[in-house]
């Protein structure tokens, strides 16, 4: 009878599969690292549209804090409805930039300047911000073109210092009008009020039937620097703007 012996796979073959193996690890392992700092460190964003000029151009790419308020179900991916309310949950600073879900289609995401924390009263006033009674002063910069993914608006600068807050740069077109012009509200619990630093040409809590109060919970974090921007009309890059901390 004759002797039949096993064909041994040649050590090139094993090498090859123990490589491929490792590979499969190694992304697995970035995959799992890459989620777990999006989830619970940073998240990339970018800006598609001009309502936070001058602070935030159109074409900037920033990293925002998730750890910065605590944690919602919006905080994870895809946004499952594992629980309510806030964990590790700490008010925002009013004056911060934020990341927020739109509350009215909570699978779009805004960004806006957190003007008014539960129980303030938040009034314009001829153009003029008023919190709790309180004149945010501004100073005039000068005039400013606001580029909006190609739309020119030719409109003023100020510095505007928000009582008990910061002070950060503005852009105001006119004092006319009812946005201008506001009933007084009053922030309920459990929500704040965002503008736009575009004052002229912000969707914000200013409309009720738009953004209006938004919910503590719909918070992703708090924007922090930008770490790239892309000029798309002039298709450069803005070097400038590189890790340019956000105020």
């Amino acid at each position: 009878m004759a002797k039949i012996t096993k064909t041994k796979r040649p050590a090139s073959a094993k090498n090859a599969k123990g490589q491929a193996l490792e590979t499969v690890k190694t992304i697995v392992y970035a995959a799992l690292i890459a989620a777990v700092i999006r989830t619970f460190f940073f998240e990339p964003f970018n800006i598609p549209s001009g309502s936070m000029i001058p602070t935030l151009q159109v074409g900037d790419f920033l990293f925002v804090a998730k750890y910065s308020y605590g944690f919602s179900h919006f905080s994870f991916p895809f946004s499952p409805p594992i629980f309510s309310g806030r964990i590790f949950g700490s008010l925002p600073h009013r004056g911060d930039v934020a990341v927020f879900r739109y509350p009215r289609d909570t699978s779009e995401d805004y960004i806006k300047r957190i003007i008014g924390l539960p129980g303030d009263h938040i009034q314009m006033r001829e153009g003029v911000l008023y919190i709790n009674g309180v004149e945010a002063v501004r100073t005039p910069i000068g005039p400013y073109t606001a580029d909006d993914a190609g739309r020119k608006t030719d409109t003023e600068e100020f510095s505007e210092a928000l009582p008990g807050g910061p002070e950060h740069d503005i852009l105001k077109a006119t004092d006319e009008g009812w946005v201008n012009n506001t009933q007084e509200y009053v922030v309920p619990d459990g929500t704040f009020f965002a503008m736009g630093d575009n004052r002229d040409d912000s969707a914000d809590s200013r409309f009720a039937d738009g953004v209006g109060y938004v919910p503590m919970e719909n918070l992703i974090g708090k924007a922090e620097f930008i770490f790239f921007s892309w000029d798309g009309d002039n298709h450069g890059i803005r070097w400038n703007r590189f890790f340019k901390p956000i105020h």
